[in-house]
């Protein structure tokens, strides 16, 4: 297994502040100058919205990651309030919540170090089938994407180290989008 590390907006953004700050221009002011804003799908929860307010660098950057007219969806901190992961799920389109919205989602590792994690993006569509994407990763693993992802699952597992045999510190499988 190869490790592959993503760079994320966080990474440039701790970069950008770094550099700032040997001019003598201080982190908390490029911190409040350069807040992404995350675009956020009206049909987002507010357990999503919460989750985008607290942490927008991340949410922003995977909408980035994802490509252009994504917005998030949902956002879920895994196991729990811990939050060794974060599974972010983007939607395109009016109706997020059809059968017929492209998805895309990614797994953010907010552990220390490397772990072993892999994200599995389910089709509502049987002959679409799943997208998966597993490894060794820093940063996030994927991110996959359906073109018909509304409606069908998603499952994120994250190792407690870079084997994938390790025991699992996130073991979750939820819908991508509410359909009702």
């Amino acid at each position: 297994m190869s490790m592959r590390s993503h760079v994320s907006a966080r990474t440039v953004l701790a970069a950008a502040a770094a550099g700032l700050g040997a001019l003598g221009v201080t982190a908390p002011q490029v911190a409040a100058a350069d807040q992404p804003v995350p675009s956020i799908s009206v049909k987002a929860d507010q357990h999503t919205k919460a989750i985008a307010a607290a942490h927008p660098t991340a949410a922003a950057a995977g909408a980035t990651v994802c490509g252009t007219g994504y917005a998030l969806y949902k956002a879920d901190q895994l196991p729990d309030a811990r939050r060794f992961a974060t599974l972010f799920v983007y939607v395109k389109g009016n109706n997020p919540a059809s059968n017929d919205a492209p998805t895309c989602a990614i797994l953010d590792n907010n552990a220390s170090g490397a772990k072993w994690m892999k994200i599995k993006l389910c089709s509502n569509y049987t002959a679409e089938g799943c997208a998966s994407d597993a490894g060794v990763y820093s940063q996030y693993a994927g991110p996959v994407y359906r073109n018909h992802g509304g409606c069908g699952t998603v499952t994120s597992l994250m190792s407690s180290s870079t084997s994938s045999s390790a025991p699992l510190l996130v073991n979750n499988i939820t819908d991508a989008t509410n359909c009702n």
